[in-house]
């Protein structure tokens, strides 16, 4: 399909996480099989999906903006939770990751959302970190631990690290979420930093 518009579309799609170009082309096919109804339908949701979603004034979660709300400032459910916890903090570095440490369902604390990771090489120092409103948040809340969830990579590595020397004058309890072979998996396919987090690790049995 050569027109403008299914080019254009085709590479809108294409930008997507984990789509390339073929399937942003069977993404296009499937959507002009749909009724037009269809479309329009997902045309409007887009339209309105930085109105209607926005990041969590407290954590930096995205949650529903309450079009009733007479403060424009979103409040997630974790944090509007009562039964949750003030006093443990889980760290993290973006909000699909919340989504993964809320699976298991175990962890009865709050979260911070850093938005982004100690990335040299992409031009990401210090700075752009936002420590500053992280000491606030465990002031203000009394926080007793913080969990730094940042993921087990170079850039996470190398956060974690920065924010444990950052915060040691909050005297706060700063634990570190264990790395090991996944249930299921194969050394073999395990790279280093994961095999060597494993062993230091390791508990009695």
């Amino acid at each position: 399909m050569r027109g403008k518009g299914a080019k254009r579309l085709t590479a809108l799609l294409a930008r997507l996480p984990g789509v390339g170009e073929k399937t942003a082309q069977r993404y296009l096919y499937h959507l002009l099989a749909q009724p037009s109804a269809y479309a329009v339908e997902l045309g409007d949701a887009l339209r309105a999906l930085h109105a209607q979603i926005r990041p969590c004034l407290r954590c930096g979660n995205y949650t529903d903006v309450d079009e009733n709300a007479a403060e424009s400032a979103p409040v997630c459910d974790i944090c509007s939770d009562p039964r949750r916890s003030d006093k443990l903090l889980c760290v993290v570095a973006r909000p699909t990751d919340v989504l993964a440490m809320e699976r298991p369902g175990s962890l009865r604390g709050r979260y911070f959302v850093l938005g982004k990771l100690l990335s040299p090489l992409d031009g990401v120092g210090p700075e752009a970190l936002p420590i500053g409103i992280l000491r606030a948040r465990i002031e203000e809340d009394g926080v007793e631990e913080i969990i730094l969830a940042t993921p087990p990579s170079v850039d996470g590595e190398a956060t974690a690290l920065f924010l444990r020397r950052e915060l040691a004058a909050t005297g706060v309890l700063v634990t570190r979420i264990a790395s090991g072979v996944p249930h299921g998996g194969d050394l073999e396919f395990a790279d280093a930093i994961t095999l060597g987090r494993a062993l230091d690790h390791r508990q009695k049995f």
